[in-house]
């Protein structure tokens, strides 16, 4: 995928994906691929068994998953119009297949939507979601031609560069600072792709304990932001420390790494910021900005990269003049 092939809209708070493929295949074995539980278990993300009708129940099941993704869950059928339209609820998500003849030629048009539950949470999933169902889809396309569909996976850097083009398309790189009576709060949250948050927290520490009164793993620190004692650690989910500037302490910077049943793994980092440092937040947001690219990076691709300070003053003249 040369870029992003999925669409994202905010519904009502949610997150709605939309994917468009064409297909060579006509409608009606597209339609079998999509909806005949035997042949949907060869692209499909989980198994699905249940009955086929509007009210039908549906279990789906994972042979491949992190542990702490679940069973799979249950849904429902709401839309089944053979060979047209098959949609259903999925846990707390609602998808629908739409097949249609190929106005430009004699293949078919396949339309994916994939409304996820969750609101905010659920957003900060989209960029997995859309590769997710890049895969898939290229499965799909590989079943529909005669091909293996376990051809269509990648590798780990080619997955780390695919999400990181949704993320950026998404805006789910994005840093805020709101303000507090004692000033401002900067704040961010990544997805980790469901990455064990002790393999996160291992990463982020580099393997070190953290010990209040301690000083900082160097994961968590950077050039750009003083660093003072540790103030609490509780592996594998928090560590907060005391942040400096000029020497003096003026705040605290927190990680946490957040474990969402049905929703994945997140980490959140949030930095206080008092009053008469406002003119710094543009910093602040550059660097944890690009700190968390080379955090999420080390997390999914496995290779920490080096500091880019020219993408860092990038995002500082952006963040600067969001907040003028």
């Amino acid at each position: 995928m040369a870029q992003p092939t999925a669409t994202l809209r905010v519904v009502a708070g949610d997150a709605v994906l939309l994917l468009d493929r064409r297909f060579a295949a006509g409608p009606e074995r597209v339609w079998r691929a999509v909806s005949d539980p035997a042949e949907l278990a060869r692209w499909f993300p989980a198994a699905v068994e249940g009955d086929l009708r509007v009210g039908g129940r549906l279990r789906f099941s994972f042979s491949d998953a992190p542990a702490d993704a679940g069973d799979g869950g249950e849904g429902q059928v709401t839309e089944f119009e053979p060979p047209r339209v098959f949609g259903f609820l999925w846990n707390r998500d609602a998808l629908r297949f739409e097949v249609a003849p190929d106005d430009a030629g004699a293949g078919t048009r396949f339309t994916l939507t994939h409304a996820a539950g969750g609101a905010a949470l659920g957003r900060l999933a989209a960029a997995r979601t859309a590769h997710g169902w890049d895969t898939c889809l290229a499965a799909l396309e590989a079943l529909l031609e005669g091909r293996d569909p376990e051809a269509a996976s990648e590798s780990r850097t080619g997955r780390l560069a695919a999400v990181e083009r949704y993320v950026a398309e998404f805006g789910l790189d994005e840093g805020t600072a709101v303000t507090t009576p004692d000033g401002f709060v900067v704040s961010f949250a990544r997805d980790l792709l469901w990455t064990p948050l002790e393999d996160a927290w291992a990463v982020l520490t580099g393997g070190k304990a953290a010990e209040v009164g301690g000083v900082p793993p160097a994961g968590t620190v950077n050039e750009e932001v003083g660093a003072g004692p540790v103030t609490e650690a509780d592996a594998p989910r928090v560590l907060e420390y005391t942040w400096t500037h000029e020497g003096a302490a003026a705040g605290t910077v927190r990680w946490t790494l957040v474990h969402e049943p049905g929703l994945g793994n997140r980490v959140e980092l949030t930095q206080t910021v008092p009053e008469r440092l406002e003119p710094f937040l543009p910093t602040a947001l550059a660097a944890w900005h690009t700190h968390l690219e080379r955090y999420f990076a080390e997390v999914v691709g496995g290779e920490r990269r080096p500091w880019p300070a020219d993408r860092t003053e990038e995002l500082r003249g952006r963040y600067a003049a969001r907040l003028d």
